[in-house]
């Protein structure tokens, strides 16, 4: 799983590494690089495997091909999602639009998110944890657990 937060920093060539954690669960499932794309929920780059964009793909896949909510999806995510391969180093090459959607500049923040993960600025983040944090604790009763990890 991709856990905690990490930050890093573009280099000279506009490449950044990616925590060793996250590259590591990539390769157990077999990838040597993730699928950007620039979220639109936050001011941030998604970055998923690449079974997870073909789940979505499928998902997008399955709707009505004449209804205007398939195009709408595709053109969001799918058109907009570039697969960033990892170098011997284990740096990649951010676009300039994705960095531009999340107003990275330099410096940026790897934050686990389970399956997937995110690219954000840091102060952009910040705001962004402080108020989830708030919301989580609100909404703590609706996390539901089962059976099964009542241990």
């Amino acid at each position: 799983m991709f856990l905690s937060t990490y930050e890093n920093k573009l280099d000279k060539k506009g490449r950044v590494s990616v925590p060793a954690s996250y590259r590591s669960y990539l390769s157990n499932i077999g990838y040597n690089g993730v699928i950007c794309y620039p979220s639109f929920n936050n001011l941030c780059i998604e970055a998923w495997p690449q079974d997870r964009i073909e789940k979505i793909s499928n998902a997008i896949d399955s709707l009505n091909p004449f209804e205007e909510k398939k195009d709408y999806f595709a053109t969001s995510i799918l058109s907009e999602s570039i697969n960033l391969q990892f170098d011997s180093e284990g740096r990649v090459q951010i676009t300039t639009k994705l960095l531009k959607h999340a107003r990275i500049k330099n410096s940026m923040l790897f934050v686990g998110q389970g399956k997937t993960f995110q690219i954000w600025e840091p102060t952009l983040f910040e705001k962004f944890r402080a108020n989830a944090r708030k919301k989580s604790n609100i909404n703590r009763a609706s996390l539901k657990w089962e059976k099964q990890f009542n241990n």
